[in-house]
């Protein structure tokens, strides 16, 4: 009964693979062509099914993994199951949904974010980051922000992309929350220039760290 499920749930997916959305989604190195829309849909119709979430995941089919994603229940995995599942998370996107919508709301988030972040695997120490970066924002108490800044201004400007991407997020994280570190914050990432030229579309804000920090700031008191 599960195998037939299995089977018939990848062939809905592969009904709505979309060579153009492929084409668009191989340039950010995820090998899918699900619109996200549609996958989205999927789940909502099938509700959470922590078996199946399993099975789908073993298939280690990028659409079947986000969908897996989508209908498990965060809580119920263990802290060494869900670290095996990072280190094979193998695309971006499948990487951020994992640590966004699973991690994050599993008991072990904590745990797996201090293993994480001094992990040699710079993907691997990206999702520390991440994770980092949210405490940052939701629950700093107990965090060493001047040590944080330390590593950053240390290792930024010369980390592998997606490392690079998350401390970034986490420096402009530090000085849109915190106004004791905002100035420090701001001179470092003028001095790095780290994403300073990112290609950034009209209505969005920059990920270069001053000007984002600025902007959010100006959003916060305006309200």
């Amino acid at each position: 009964m599960a195998e037939t499920m299995v089977a018939e749930v990848m062939a809905e997916l592969a009904g709505l693979e979309d060579p153009r959305a492929r084409e668009v989604n191989e340039k950010h190195g995820d090998d899918h062509g699900v619109n996200l829309g549609k996958l989205r849909a999927v789940a909502k119709r099938l509700k959470t099914q922590q078996e199946l979430s399993r099975q789908l995941w073993a298939t280690d089919d990028t659409a079947a993994r986000l969908l897996s994603i989508l209908i498990c229940r965060p809580k119920a995995f263990e802290r060494d199951e869900l670290d095996v599942m990072l280190r094979k998370a193998r695309t971006p996107k499948v990487h951020d949904w994992l640590v966004n919508y699973v991690v994050k709301k599993n008991p072990h988030c904590e745990e797996l974010r201090m293993a994480w972040f001094a992990d040699p695997d710079p993907v691997v120490a990206s999702a520390g980051w991440a994770l980092t970066t949210e405490r940052v924002a939701k629950n700093p108490e107990g965090l060493e922000l001047t040590g944080l800044l330390d590593v950053i201004e240390a290792e930024m400007k010369d980390a592998p992309d997606r490392l690079q991407w998350a401390m970034n997020h986490c420096l402009a994280q530090i000085g849109i929350e915190h106004a004791e570190h905002r100035t420090r914050a701001m001179d470092m990432g003028e001095r790095l220039e780290v994403l300073k030229d990112y290609p950034t579309p009209p209505n969005c804000t920059s990920p270069f760290a001053p000007t984002w920090i600025t902007e959010m700031v100006r959003r916060q008191e305006g309200k």
